[in-house]
């Protein structure tokens, strides 16, 4: 899935110096692996300001499973001589979407201030091309000065507050001019600047550049990109005006589509008109992100499996041997799949079930594993697993994982309808982590069939070395995709493999859902900056970078952040 990050920060330290005034802060935005990192790009800096909202926004590839984490570095430009560090934070992508509004914030150490990082989905496609100039525009320096004009473009938003302007572009300052020839905005994604809506209007609004960073209204006039295609088109000017009154006129000498099927053959405004009214139509099916960015909570439950087949668990050579120092398969699953989806539960409370042993003689295919109903956490899934073994149990057999199916369904139907009663919505991912074959698998199919209908998905991992040919048929069975099975030896050595294997599935079952049963996702979560979660930052993660003579920014180094090799990172 693709994704919009922007950046935001406050309360910065100042690193100027002395009679330099504040700050001028830019934001470097890297992708961190294992033992280093590339940068993607920078935002733009902005003058005098311990508290920037960039404009930049970086696209980010993102798959469910797949860890990504992204390093911000803070700079202060410096004209003459190197920038000026200010501090760097690293963000977990998965818990930034699954936090309440895509956003969360980060405090820098020692009291240097905190930087907001903010993720949603992209809408629409194709980049917009602009060219603007101004013609005698009202003077706001006084005497003997002329004003040093710039302009912004604003994207209109229902956010809490109701309709909002944000910035999504702005141009350079043009010294003393008041007829200002601006450069060319450069591709502008059409995602970015009206959600790929033509017809959404836009904000342009020129100011006059103060060093104070209090820059000067200069006017204001609302437009869409249509409007401008059909002013390009016919030479129409647009007159700026505040509460002055007229201050002068804009003319759009380049405003061009590139991307979007049709447009490179329009010949007049009609035409244009034309293709805006049919993209404005498309009507694009809710992805996983809408409903993450709507409040969408995945629950996650683990059922395990206890038969013989397993080994004693005295025995080293048992899948079930417990070790101080090394973590067996079942282990290894759990902490991997488990770390990913706990990112995505508030509370993080979890059903943990066993099934295939024996009670008092009782062969029972679906028990609690635990004291509690539902464990805290992916600690609380391993300590369950661990204290099963004290609990007087005997591994037996056959597998049979029905009465496990229809637990899970049923938790998964009341979780979505008490979320629903309290205006949330709630999905779930039954995690199965199985030694052999189904005893009887035509039965485990129907019955997988008759569970098709429930919110939820279920993930089977095999362990050890059986057949698992009767687990593969499983992953086609069912009226519904609702399945997905993968062989833990085939990724033992590489979790990032294993948890993307098992999870690539779940964002296409997840919207299937909800796209079947006609529920439709809840409107994003619009959250204030004083109610966004601020962590601290714990990583020790050290970013400095140059540029080459052509302006290209290079690595210094890319030190002080590693990542333990294995299963070493699991959460628990």
């Amino acid at each position: 899935m693709k994704l919009q990050l922007s950046l935001s920060a406050k309360d910065l330290q100042n690193v100027a110096g002395v009679f330099k005034g504040k700050s001028d802060p830019f934001a470097v935005v890297s992708i961190i692996s294992s033992y280093d990192g590339a940068i993607i790009g920078k935002t733009e800096s902005i003058k005098n300001t311990l508290s920037p909202e960039w404009v930049k926004v970086f696209v980010l590839e993102y798959k469910l499973g797949t860890p990504l984490k992204i390093g911000v570095g803070i700079f202060d430009e410096v004209r003459k001589g190197s920038n000026k560090a200010m501090g760097s934070v690293i963000f977990d992508v998965p818990s930034l979407i699954a936090a309440k509004g895509g956003s969360k914030g980060k405090t820098l150490p020692k009291g240097r201030g905190t930087i907001f990082a903010h993720v949603k989905k992209p809408t629409g496609s194709g980049n917009f091309h602009l060219k603007m100039s101004g013609i005698k525009l009202k003077n706001e320096e006084g005497f003997m000065r002329k004003s040093d004009p710039f302009y912004e473009l604003s994207r209109k938003d229902e956010g809490n507050k109701g309709t909002e302007w944000n910035v999504v572009h702005r141009s350079k300052p043009i010294k003393d001019n008041l007829n200002p020839n601006w450069e060319d905005t450069g591709a502008i994604g059409l995602d970015i600047l009206c959600s790929g809506n033509l017809n959404l209007p836009i904000l342009i609004s020129v100011f006059d550049y103060e060093s104070d960073g209090k820059h000067v209204d200069m006017g204001k006039v609302e437009m869409s990109v249509s409007g401008l295609l059909a002013a390009k088109k016919l030479s129409l000017e647009l007159t700026l005006k505040n509460k002055k009154g007229e201050r002068g006129i804009l003319v759009v000498h380049e405003a061009e589509i590139e991307g979007v099927d049709g447009m490179e053959n329009i010949e007049d405004v009609d035409e244009v008109e034309n293709l805006v009214n049919k993209l404005s139509k498309v009507s694009l099916e809710p992805s996983f992100l809408d409903y993450m960015r709507g409040g969408c909570e995945i629950n996650l439950c683990v059922a395990i499996d206890f038969t013989g087949s397993n080994g004693d668990p005295r025995d080293p050579r048992s899948l079930h041997h417990i070790s101080d120092t090394i973590r067996n398969d079942y282990e290894k699953a759990i902490g991997a799949i488990g770390g990913v989806l706990s990112k995505y539960d508030t509370d993080k409370q979890f059903p943990v079930w066993g099934f295939g042993a024996k009670y008092g003689g009782i062969i029972r295919h679906c028990f609690q594993c635990g004291s509690k109903t539902e464990v805290d956490g992916v600690r609380g899934i391993i300590d369950a697993y661990h204290n099963t073994f004290k609990s007087g149990l005997v591994l037996s057999g056959p597998t049979d994982i029905s009465e496990v199916l229809q637990t899970a369904a049923a938790f998964a139907k009341s979780g979505l309808e008490a979320a629903q009663t309290n205006g949330t919505q709630k999905y779930t991912i039954l995690l199965i982590l199985t030694d052999g074959c189904m005893s009887d698998i035509q039965s485990t199919a129907r019955m997988l069939d008759s569970v098709s209908d429930a919110p939820m998905s279920v993930v089977i991992v095999g362990i050890g070395s059986a057949d698992f040919s009767s687990m593969r048929f499983l992953d086609d069975s069912g009226k519904h995709d609702v399945v997905q099975f993968v062989e833990f030896s085939k990724h033992e050595h590489d979790p990032q493999s294993l948890t993307s294997a098992t999870l690539e599935e779940i964002p296409h079952q997840f919207t299937n859902f909800f796209i079947r049963n006609g529920i439709d996702p809840l409107p994003p979560i619009e959250i204030e900056e004083e109610d966004i979660v601020i962590e601290p930052e714990e990583e020790d993660f050290d970013l400095s970078i140059d540029y080459t003579d052509d302006g290209e920014m290079i690595v210094n180094n890319f030190g002080g952040y590693t990542k333990p090799k294995g299963y070493s990172d699991l959460p628990y």
